[in-house]
């Protein structure tokens, strides 16, 4: 019996030790966003990655284009930070309760000229990790009330 107790409790302590380490990629990876490293992108984004839910209108549809998806969306916005309100993990998942705040000052994809006004919205994004990057992403996002803050027309058809 005790080396089975032995054996749960290092389980235990390896689940642990994951769990944290997925916690540090998606922190490394928006501490990239944030200070617009997107060369560091390739360190915790898969090759392959899926972006479920498209980071910015127009996005291809293929595994990697969440890497342009990123790119756009702060050439787009000027002054662009993600806050991390909460990040919770389970094996290969985390997900992130964030604060995302801007000013849009370049081209977008919805709203080609700037209105250089700011948004601030709370939004969620979850992760899959697989070999210590992320693989797939999944957000849902106020886009109602950032669009209401930018001064950005609702789009009535996709």
């Amino acid at each position: 019996m005790p080396m089975q107790a032995h054996t749960t409790a290092d389980t235990a302590r390896a689940a642990n030790a994951a769990t944290a380490a997925n916690k540090q990629v998606i922190d490394g990876f928006l501490a990239a966003v944030n200070e617009r490293r997107v060369d560091d992108f390739a360190g915790c984004l898969a090759r392959d990655v899926i972006d479920h839910n498209k980071i910015i209108y127009g996005e291809e549809d293929r595994p990697g284009a969440a890497f342009d998806g990123f790119r756009q969306q702060l050439a787009a916005f000027g002054e662009f930070a993600v806050a991390t309100d909460e990040l919770i993990a389970e094996g290969d998942t985390v997900v992130a309760r964030l604060t995302v705040s801007g000013r849009h000052t370049g081209s977008h994809p919805r709203m080609p000229e700037p209105t250089h006004r700011a948004f601030s919205v709370e939004q969620i994004w979850v992760f899959t990790l697989r070999e210590g990057k992320i693989a797939e992403i999944r957000a849902v996002s106020d886009r109602l009330g950032m669009f209401l803050q930018l001064g950005w027309d609702w789009p009535t058809a996709d």
